[in-house]
């Protein structure tokens, strides 16, 4: 739901526009003002669930959204549903800092975290993919106050079930400390640096240049204070894991890739295809299904069988791919031989890639910096993806305009800005799996390092040596042999 809503909005937008009378700059604050406080509270939640409790957070934050989706739907002026938004924004900050950290502790056996890690991914990515589908038909059918409404059961549901099943967990305490100090610091720099991201292409370069600046000039701030506090927010140590901190580079190339296609793909099936909103939504439909159904039957089991390095790098193979056909999309294409073969490519490699580079960078962080780690993995998703719409986005409206002023036709035009987007994406995952066939080769491949990631073998002559459960200090047990 919470990962649904930073896409559900993409169909809907010339409704909203029309219905409330934004101008185009405006219309872009009703992605923005979610992304800019989703991403920027990612940290500080992921902290203070390791502090309070993370069910505590998790439930609040469910709260906080589902209210919030409530005001958005039956908003009235352009104002009510930029502020209804932001504490959305604020609400899924809080559910998603904490939810991997909680798989992680819920299922400590290797095989079943390496299947909750893959259910959990298949959920996000469906979510992320049905964005598309469900704003479509929801706007077409009942107009876009529904893309909203419709939350407000899910989220019901959800904090009900919440409630209900998960087991209480204790928290560290707030004694322990969540730096504030700090903690006001990176998250200026983060909303700063989602800002600067999201609204790069309506400013000038100056600008842009100078708010990147003062972003950077907070994060060098927030690094000074978390190498001297007593109790830092960020413990620094996370980045002395070559696994945590590659799997959230490679994820910064993947997402903006992935990001790129959705938005700019709707956008290809609308202005050139000449599609609606419905129609639009139902040529992406078969991406979720796909997705969904790989995750959920084939991932863990692929990862078991052969290790999460390599499946990561064949999922990046297949996006890669995806992507450099769709930037030979034409501008007279049709969708069986010009849309649906990349998308299929798109969907399985995602569908391998995911829950791999999870379960990878889940792997590299401590039992005790869990919640962190997760707040740190969906941070550099959020903004992989604000950086991917960005750029691409961008890209794709200057060929666009040059070629315009060149006398070309309006949809040759924007087909050929659309292309050029896709041949950059494409460039992007590979750079994304060369980065990956890299950092993470040495540290996946080692024996015990990523528990139910890598491959095991019983060594000769008996079965797997005893481990532990429940962490340092835990009552110990035999591992079933295989």
């Amino acid at each position: 739901m919470t990962i649904l809503d930073g896409t559900i909005v993409t169909v809907a937008m010339p409704a909203v526009q029309s219905d409330l009378g934004f101008s185009g700059a405006g219309l872009a604050w009703v992605v923005n003002a979610y992304l800019i406080p989703f991403g920027g509270l990612l940290l500080l939640a992921g902290r203070l669930g390791d502090l309070v409790s993370r069910k505590r957070m998790f439930a609040a934050g469910l709260a906080v959204f589902t209210a919030a989706s409530v005001l958005c739907g039956v908003s009235t002026g352009q104002g009510m549903l930029v502020a209804a938004r932001a504490v959305q924004g604020v609400g899924g900050a809080m559910t998603s800092a904490v939810v991997l950290g909680m798989l992680v502790a819920l299922f400590p056996e290797p095989r079943e975290q390496a299947r909750a890690i893959a259910v959990f991914s298949a959920v996000g990515a469906a979510g992320g993919a049905l964005g598309t589908f469900l704003g479509g038909a929801l706007t077409q059918l009942a107009g876009w106050h529904w893309i909203f409404l419709i939350n407000l059961p899910i989220g019901v549901a959800a904090l009900i079930a919440a409630v209900r099943v998960l087991a209480p967990d204790h928290g560290e305490g707030l004694g322990r400390g969540a730096d504030y100090p700090g903690a006001a610091l990176i998250t200026g720099a983060l909303m700063l640096t989602v800002y600067v991201i999201v609204g790069s292409a309506d400013r000038a370069a100056a600008t842009t240049a100078l708010l990147g600046v003062l972003a950077a000039a907070l994060f060098t701030a927030f690094t000074v204070r978390q190498a001297r506090a007593a109790r830092p927010l960020l413990r620094l140590r996370l980045f002395g894991s070559r696994l945590l901190s590659g799997a959230n580079a490679v994820q910064v190339l993947m997402v903006a890739t992935m990001y790129g296609f959705q938005f700019i793909g709707a956008l290809y099936l609308q202005r050139v295809l000449g599609y609606d909103e419905l129609t639009t939504g139902l040529a992406f439909l078969p991406a979720p299904v796909v997705i969904g159904a790989l995750m959920v039957g084939l991932s863990a089991r692929t990862v078991g069988r052969f290790g999460a390095y390599r499946v990561l790098l064949g999922g990046l193979v297949l996006i890669a791919a995806g992507m450099a056909l769709l930037g030979r999309a034409p501008a007279d294409g049709r969708y069986a031989p010009d849309v649906l073969p990349p998308l299929l490519l798109l969907a399985v490699g995602f569908a391998a890639a995911m829950p791999a580079l999870t379960g990878l960078a889940m792997a590299g962080a401590r039992p005790e910096d869990a919640g962190l780690a997760s707040g740190l993995f969906n941070t550099t998703q959020v903004v992989g993806g604000s950086l991917g719409l960005a750029v691409l986005s961008t890209l794709a409206a200057g060929r666009t305009d040059a070629l315009l002023d060149d006398g070309t036709g309006l949809v040759p035009a924007t087909a050929e800005g659309y292309r050029l987007a896709f041949r950059v994406a494409s460039f992007v995952a590979l750079g994304a799996l060369a980065l990956a066939a890299t950092v993470l080769r040495e540290r996946a491949a080692e024996p015990g390092r990523a528990p139910g990631l890598t491959p095991r073998r019983t060594p000769p002559g008996g079965p797997a040596p005893t481990r532990g459960r429940g962490g340092p200090g835990g009552p110990a047990r035999p591992a079933r042999p295989r």
